[in-house]
């Protein structure tokens, strides 16, 4: 079971080191998002198990469908897929709040302390005291621990830690639009950190900065 949702301080200890392993880090993350769907032609070869868990069409969406590059659910079982949507939609979930969080951090907004960090997310995140380090690591342990006792739970599906699967299931259509949105917007967002982390590491622009280049190319 993977833990690896809080980045490490090490990560931004260097500018260069950090440019240096972040083609390293996309590629992990595209291989996490791949991971998650059958290619079509996987279905002949695939368990009766792992077609049932196709079926459900959650998360095979257009114009990629099932989306496997890597092979990665090639003869998987029920139980592996599951686990690789869990995954997915906690790295979607972590992705999404580090988005907002970028933009709260870029906004100047820091409630805990004063507002008194930089404006710029890698250099806050240099600035943060130990203290602050301290409650990010036991908040995230904290969570782990909770997801973990609620797995526990009879009919557990992946992700669902409101119990939401106790009321509705997916054959209701509604339910599963909903899913699909959580794992598109989780999706884009996981790029889209990339892309932002990147345009800071190797620009310097965050905020609204990293919009500098279309305003050039798009003059009023």
């Amino acid at each position: 079971y993977i833990r690896s949702e809080t980045a490490s301080p090490v990560l931004f200890a260097s500018h260069r080191s950090t440019t240096m392993k972040l083609p390293i880090l996309v590629g992990f993350t595209l291989a996490a998002v791949a991971s998650a769907f059958a290619p079509l032609q996987q279905q002949r070869t695939s368990s009766v198990r792992l077609n049932a868990w196709i079926s459900e069409q959650v998360g095979i969406l257009a114009p990629v469908n099932f989306f496997d590059p890597l092979g990665l659910s090639k003869n998987k079982s029920d139980d592996v897929m599951k686990h690789y949507r869990e995954s997915e939609l906690k790295h979607c979930r972590v992705a999404m709040a580090a988005c907002l969080g970028w933009y709260v951090t870029a906004g100047g907004i820091h409630p805990a302390f004063n507002s008194e960090l930089s404006t710029d997310p890698i250099q806050a995140l240099k600035e943060l005291p130990h203290l602050g380090w301290m409650q990010i690591f036991f908040a995230c342990g904290a969570v782990e621990y909770l997801a973990e006792k609620i797995k526990e739970r009879p009919g557990y599906q992946p992700g669902d830690l409101l119990g939401s699967a106790y009321w509705v299931d997916n054959s209701d259509e509604g339910w599963v639009d909903y899913q699909n949105k959580e794992l598109t917007n989780g999706r884009l967002a996981m790029l889209a950190f990339f892309g932002v982390l990147y345009q800071d590491l190797t620009f310097g622009d965050y905020g609204d900065e990293i919009f500098k280049g279309l305003v050039k190319t798009f003059p009023h």
